[in-house]
């Protein structure tokens, strides 16, 4: 089965962004929009304060969580957003490598943040993303 979710390269812009810059999705998929992933634990407590990159990690884990969820995994993403509450670039690349990495050659189309606050004390990362699948008939 032809997968889903279909990254598209565009050589009429710089290859030096570390993903694609455009994603489509095949006809009859359906979409997945889960919530923004945060960095808490199984009792709802932030885990790693203060630890952008443990964050991060941490919010691609309850992602994935969440993606299993719904039928989907991270190769299904069709996009992410990305968001630090920060005003350091140095902690927006490091949670985008941490997500990055996860990610490994699905080099979804990608957007990271700056933000004032998020949702969550001590909460410094949040991870959305939407995917798309192809059901089984």
């Amino acid at each position: 089965m032809d997968p889903a979710v279909h990254l598209v390269r565009s050589t009429g812009l710089s290859d030096v962004a570390e993903y694609a810059y455009a994603a489509t999705v095949a006809p009859g998929a359906r979409l997945v929009f889960p919530a923004g992933a945060c960095p808490l634990d199984d009792t709802g407590a932030t885990v790693a304060p203060g630890d952008v990159a443990a964050q991060a990690a941490r919010c691609v884990a309850n992602l994935e969580v969440a993606l299993r969820a719904a039928g989907a995994g991270l190769t299904d993403v069709v996009s992410t957003r990305v968001l630090v509450a920060t005003t350091r670039q140095s902690d927006l690349v490091t949670a985008w490598e941490v997500v990055r990495d996860a990610f490994g050659e699905h080099e979804v189309p990608s957007t990271l943040l700056g933000v004032t606050v998020l949702g969550y004390d001590d909460q410094l990362v949040e991870v959305e993303a939407v995917a798309a699948v192809l059901d089984s008939a």
